[in-house]
């Protein structure tokens, strides 16, 4: 199984999608009302391995009132993979986002009027040159491409997804990081009327909105660090973290933060969400690695979210950095990976 990039001239276009995937041709999973079960809470029970999808397939209903424009966009031919993609169905319909609550269809039930124009995206801190983008300025400001990134969720499933987007590197080489900066830290958009997760602690599983992320200067300037602003040649949706999101493929899904308005340059480092809520589950790192159990599931396998249904997924072993090894294991030389998790 290959997971990290590789070039194009090895690839055929079929390898990497199948057409009717990629153009919405399909309806995925259509009737499906199994409920999800709960799992024990040991080591050897692999999280989510019950979840379900919601069920239509249809963009129309995944993607509600909330309207997706295509964008112009170049492929990078340095990032495709051999792994087949996970059909935009499901990208679309299955997410974990608790601003719009803890189920996994919730964020494309409830976010379908969430507003992303007018946006306001800062860089500040430690900078030179801080920065404020609007949502024309996202779209337009950078060049955008296309790379298929695989992301592993630390409840042991994973998809493969076309991104599109920019360097975060890039962003942050125009507002000039001075010499003290240590650390990145991301926060999300908080506006509880829009957010029926910020509004309700019930709903939004007590989390303290809002949501908090962190990377180290190192590692926001690697070049795999992505600012996405969309997915399969469109906008992002709300449930997939319209109008701009982090993506760190060799990490855990959650630290890719999602509705990003805010990114401060520092020289201290960020306590992130879920490592203020569970500091002996969450790390600061997060870095997927399967010899490093979760404390209530193993992490040395994963269920690959493609075609077909939920009995029919395929179960395949976890690479270490999510299969980006080479391209980031130099970051981390020193420093005991099973302690700083």
């Amino acid at each position: 199984m290959l997971i990290k990039h590789t070039k194009k001239s090895q690839l055929k276009e079929s390898q990497i999608t199948g057409e009717s995937v990629y153009k919405e041709r399909r309806n995925i999973m259509k009737g499906v009302g199994l409920a999800a079960l709960t799992l024990p809470f040991t080591k050897t029970a692999t999280a989510g391995v019950f979840d379900i999808f919601t069920s239509s397939g249809d963009e129309a209903k995944a993607g509600g009132t909330f309207q997706r424009t295509p964008l112009s966009f170049t492929k990078n031919t340095n990032f495709q993979s051999l792994t087949s993609l996970t059909p935009e169905s499901k990208v679309l319909e299955y997410n974990n986002f608790y601003e719009f609550g803890t189920g996994k269809g919730d964020p494309a039930e409830y976010g379908q009027q969430f507003k992303v124009d007018p946006w306001s995206l800062t860089i500040d801190g430690l900078v030179d040159n801080p920065i404020t983008l609007n949502y024309e300025d996202l779209l337009k400001k950078f060049e955008i491409e296309e790379r298929l990134y695989r992301m592993r969720c630390v409840e042991a499933w994973s998809m493969n997804i076309p991104w599109l987007g920019f360097t975060l590197a890039s962003l942050l080489k125009q507002a000039g990081i001075k010499s003290n900066a240590k650390f990145v830290r991301f926060e999300t958009v908080y506006d509880p009327e829009q957010m029926r997760g910020q509004k309700s602690r019930f709903v939004g599983g007590s989390i303290n909105f809002p949501y908090v992320e962190g990377l180290t200067i190192a590692e926001a300037m690697n070049p795999l660090v992505l600012m996405s602003v969309g997915l399969y040649g469109k906008t992002l949706a709300p449930q997939n973290g319209a109008p701009i999101r982090l993506v760190v493929p060799w990490k855990y899904g959650f630290k890719s933060i999602k509705s990003v308005v805010k990114i401060t340059v520092t020289d201290k480092a960020p306590v992130n969400t879920w490592q203020a809520i569970g500091p002996d589950e969450y790390g600061f790192f997060a870095n997927v690695n399967p010899n490093v159990d979760h404390p209530r599931w193993s992490q040395e396998t994963e269920r690959f979210i493609g075609e077909g249904n939920v009995f029919q997924q395929s179960r395949k072993p976890t690479l270490m950095f999510n299969g980006y090894e080479e391209e980031v294991a130099d970051l981390y030389k020193g420093i005991n990976l099973s302690r700083y998790f």
